[in-house]
């Protein structure tokens, strides 16, 4: 027997797994039971509060580290920092200006619309002490607020609190540096990704809860606030899930579309992150997922390393939308007309308001009462946000599902317009969707890029 060199050898392909080992036939199903139990049993589903919670507490504990090593590791792998300065501006160049076409696309469904037009609330009968906790966080979010509480207190308290921006700080600055250190930073830098690999192999494990989290939160929801608020408010919500529908299929649509894949297979492609966001009402829970994915659909190591993460502070569609088409909603539910000034102050300061909000449940809200208070003369108390209360826990998984597919999206396209697309790769991706990629728990990093190109020894008879 003699050995040869070959390119071409590959591995046999795996056999399918059994559909009810599928992750995402599992949460699916999850999230369907958790609706029946919410449903028929609203004590006993709101009982289950604490599966979703844990799941999501479970994620959380592990999302800022991996960011912190992701970025680390994707600017010193770069090694310059006039490339590292380009990705970054392309970034957010995209980012602005989609998130400003999202808040236009909110103003202009909600004046078409007009989702709250004969609501007739009476701003003097709205209960304040409802909303009294989102507005008190809003009214500390000034822009100076804002710009600081970006400055963690210490180096280690970013990890602490979780705080994705700080977290993004510190992760930008230590990349730099080691870009600087030669031999000594890159031995720091191996360290940092091997680090990176542990934390993302215990995302694999919490991963397989998904189902759990996922039916815990649904029948928590469902329990609390019923399915008749959902019909009492149906018009609202029906039109922020329509708008943005319309936000991914046109706009997110043509820009795939551009960028030489198709919208409908991206998204079956991200199918199993989807329906967890859909349990769980937060795109942090598959952020990992999501950047091991997009390095499979051809995106480069770097780029995915710091679009990604940023992307999830400064590239919040669903979150835009929703904050132009709410605060239009509710100004006209309590009669308020607004001015040509007013408009142009909910646009600027939702796209300030905005950033941060990071996909966390919950956060939109928040951010939905600091845009009210700050449109000049008031017009539209905060207390008015109580009109939907009720049914935002619905809305903020729409806001969070279309956040994911914004991101997924803006990492394709950076790649692209860096020159890192492998084309290749992703034409063979989209060509078989819902093939590849079917276990969203099996995301461990690739290997290292000379195992991958090196020729395979097989034996020749």
């Amino acid at each position: 027997m003699t050995q040869s060199l070959t390119h071409d050898a590959a591995p046999a392909p795996a056999a399918p797994l059994p559909w009810y080992r599928v992750l995402y036939i599992q949460v699916l199903i999850a999230i369907v039971l958790g609706v029946l139990v919410g449903w028929l049993y609203p004590d006993q589903g709101k009982a289950l509060k604490w599966l979703g919670d844990a799941f999501i507490a479970l994620i959380k504990m592990m999302i800022a580290p991996i960011i912190f090593c992701t970025i680390v590791h994707g600017i010193a792998s770069i090694g310059d920092l006039k490339k590292v300065g380009r990705v970054g501006l392309k970034a957010l160049i995209y980012f602005e200006v989609v998130s400003s076409v999202a808040l236009l696309i909110g103003i202009i469904v909600g004046e078409v619309i007009q989702p709250g037009a004969g609501f007739a609330a009476d701003p003097t009968k709205l209960d304040a002490k409802a909303v009294e906790g989102y507005a008190s966080k809003a009214a500390a979010d000034s822009t100076v607020a804002h710009i600081l509480a970006i400055i963690p207190k210490s180096f280690f308290d970013a990890f602490a609190s979780g705080d994705l921006l700080q977290v993004l700080l510190i992760a930008i600055l230590t990349g730099v540096v080691l870009t600087g250190m030669g031999e000594k930073g890159a031995g720091i830098t191996r360290g940092i990704d091997a680090a990176g690999q542990v934390f993302f192999r215990i995302i694999g494990i919490v991963v397989k809860l998904a189902p759990l989290g996922a039916f815990g939160a649904m029948a928590f929801t469902i329990g609390q606030y019923g399915i008749g608020k959902v019909i009492d408010l149906a018009w609202l919500v029906g039109t922020f899930y329509t708008t943005s529908l319309l936000f991914i299929f046109v706009v997110l649509g043509a820009i795939a579309a551009f960028s030489g894949f198709s919208i409908f297979k991206f998204l079956a492609y991200i199918k199993d992150e989807l329906l967890i966001v859909l349990g769980t009402s937060s795109s942090e829970t598959v952020l990992p997922h999501m950047m091991t994915k997009m390095k499979r659909l051809g995106a480069s190591d770097s780029v995915v390393g710091l679009v990604i993460p940023t992307g999830y502070s400064f590239n919040l569609d669903g979150t835009n939308i929703y904050m132009t088409l709410t605060t239009l909603f509710l100004a006209q539910a309590v009669g308020a007309d607004l001015s040509f000034g007013q408009y142009a102050t909910i646009f600027l300061v939702a796209m300030l308001t905005s950033k941060g909000a990071s996909g966390v449940t919950g956060a939109g809200f928040i951010t939905l009462a600091a845009t009210l208070a700050a449109i000049p003369g008031n017009p539209v108390p905060v207390a008015a946000m109580t009109l939907v209360l009720g049914v935002d826990k619905f809305m903020s998984e729409c806001r969070a599902l279309t956040n994911l597919i914004g991101n997924g999206v803006a990492t394709v396209v950076v790649s692209r317009w860096e020159g890192e697309l492998d084309k290749a790769k992703l034409n063979e991706v989209m060509a078989h969707p819902l093939a590849i990629g079917t276990d969203i728990s099996d995301h461990a990093p690739e290997a290292p890029a000379d195992e991958r190109t090196a020729p395979k020894v097989v034996a020749a008879q």
